[in-house]
């Protein structure tokens, strides 16, 4: 699957969920502060978004970018996923995250959505929230994460941080060399 078929997709999945939930384009625009003529485009797979249009976009119908993100062309709304899901090293949407980028490693509705991120920004940018718990491992780089009232901690290769769904939080790259994390999410139904 190349990149223009799966922006498509992912265009498709968010169209399917806004018809599911009776929603127009200028609702759906309006609960995600974000303008309707984008969300159209992204429908139709003219536009790609970044993690954090994404992030409001999945807010706004009740799911998580990275469900969003992992939705199987071949898996009809609300079928079981396969046992099995095989991403390989070339697919996979990557969408902006900040200085880097984000890609799924999993298709399907499943009950954990790993995600590799590659590069960061050197600030910090807003906060995100989802309902399902998290873990960050630390592949290569140097990151620090706020946690909010929760605290701020600096990771390094190998290191692991878990939190809570419900949790703020947010992170940055500490270091000029290159980073890589694997983000799992707790699997949130795309299809609520």
């Amino acid at each position: 699957m190349d990149d223009d078929e799966a922006g498509r997709l992912l265009g498709q999945a968010i169209r399917g969920l806004r018809k599911k939930q009776a929603l127009t384009l200028v609702q759906l625009a309006g609960k995600a502060e974000l303008s309707h003529s984008f969300l159209s485009q992204l429908e139709r797979g003219l536009a790609r978004p970044s993690m954090t249009s994404l992030h409001r976009i999945a807010r706004a119908l009740g799911t998580t970018q990275q469900a969003l993100m992992a939705t199987d062309p071949a898996q009809p709304d609300g079928a079981e996923s396969s046992a099995v899901s095989l991403v390989r090293a070339s697919e996979g949407v990557p969408l902006v995250h900040g200085e880097g980028l984000a890609r799924p490693l999993v298709r399907g509705t499943r009950p954990m959505y790993p995600v590799e991120y590659t590069g960061a920004a050197r600030t910090f940018d807003e906060y995100w929230s989802h309902p399902g718990d998290e873990v960050i491992y630390v592949v290569a780089g140097r990151i620090e994460v706020d946690l909010g009232s929760s605290g701020t901690h600096a990771l390094a290769p190998g290191d692991t941080l878990y939190y809570a769904g419900g949790v703020r939080h947010r992170w940055r790259q500490l270091t000029d060399e290159p980073i890589r994390l694997v983000v799992v999410q707790e699997g949130i139904d795309p299809h609520p």
